[in-house]
C-alpha cells in the first residue's frame, strides 16, 4: 500500500468516526429539545392568552379612560393576577406598569390555568391643572352684535315711453323752388343770347 492509498484510509476512517460522534450527541440532546419545544415558557398559575386579531392596548386601570402602558400581539402569554369587579377588565403581570402589572380587555383574551380574584380598580388619574374661565374675562369677551336694519329696496321709477303725435302739413311756397330756378335759367340764357347779338353788330 502506497502513501497515497494510506491517506485515503485514514481519511476515510476520520470521516467515519466524526459522523458516528455526531449522531450520537444528535440522538441523546434529541429529547431535551423535544421536551423544549413542546413545552415553550409559559407563566405557571393562570395566564392570559391574547385572542385578538390585531395589536391590543395595556393600560394602566380598568377602562379607556386611564393611559395606555403598550401594547401585546396576537397570541401573547402573560401572567394573571386579578379580574376587575364587572369581569370586564384583566389585570396581568406588565413590567412597563405601575407596579409590574397593567390591564387587558376581557373579552380580547382567554383566561387559562383557575379562577381569578376580584381586584379594586386603582383611582383614575386627574390632571395636575384644571382649566379654569373668569366669568368677568369671559363677559368682555362676549360681545353682541348690535341690531341694525336690514337695508330696504326701492323699486325704480316706471320706465315712460315718449309718444309722437303726427303734426299737420308743412306749409309749402305756392309755387314750386324748380320753376324759379328754371326762371333764372331762360333769363340768363336770353341775356347771353343779346350779348351775343350787340358784339356781332
Amino acid at each position: 500500500m502506497n502513501i497515497y492509498a494510506m491517506k485515503r484510509f485514514l481519511f476515510k476512517a476520520f470521516l467515519g468516526v466524526l459522523t458516528v460522534s455526531g449522531l450520537g450527541v444528535g440522538i441523546l440532546l434529541a429529547p431535551n429539545q423535544v421536551e423544549a419545544y413542546q413545552n415553550p415558557s409559559t407563566p405557571t398559575g393562570i395566564f392570559i392568552t391574547v385572542t385578538y386579531t390585531e395589536p391590543m392596548n395595556v393600560r394602566g386601570g380598568p377602562g379607556t379612560s386611564y393611559d395606555i402602558l403598550g401594547q401585546i400581539s396576537p397570541g401573547d402569554i402573560l401572567s394573571a393576577l386579578g379580574i376587575s369587579p364587572g369581569r370586564e377588565w384583566v389585570q396581568v403581570a406588565y413590567p412597563g406598569g405601575p407596579g409590574g402589572v397593567g390591564w387587558v380587555y376581557a373579552s380580547y383574551v382567554s383566561i387559562s390555568g383557575g379562577e381569578l380574584r376580584i381586584v379594586e380598580p386603582p383611582p383614575t388619574q386627574t390632571p395636575l391643572v384644571t382649566s379654569t374661565f373668569d366669568p368677568t374675562l369671559m363677559a368682555a369677551f362676549n360681545v353682541q352684535p348690535t341690531q341694525t336694519r336690514m337695508p330696504t329696496f326701492t323699486p325704480p321709477p316706471p320706465l315712460t315711453i315718449p309718444t309722437f303725435t303726427e303734426t299737420g302739413p308743412v306749409n309749402t311756397p305756392k309755387f314750386p323752388s324748380g320753376i324759379f330756378v328754371i326762371s333764372l335759367g331762360i333769363i340768363g340764357s336770353i341775356g347771353l343770347l343779346i350779348s351775343f347779338v350787340l358784339r356781332k353788330q
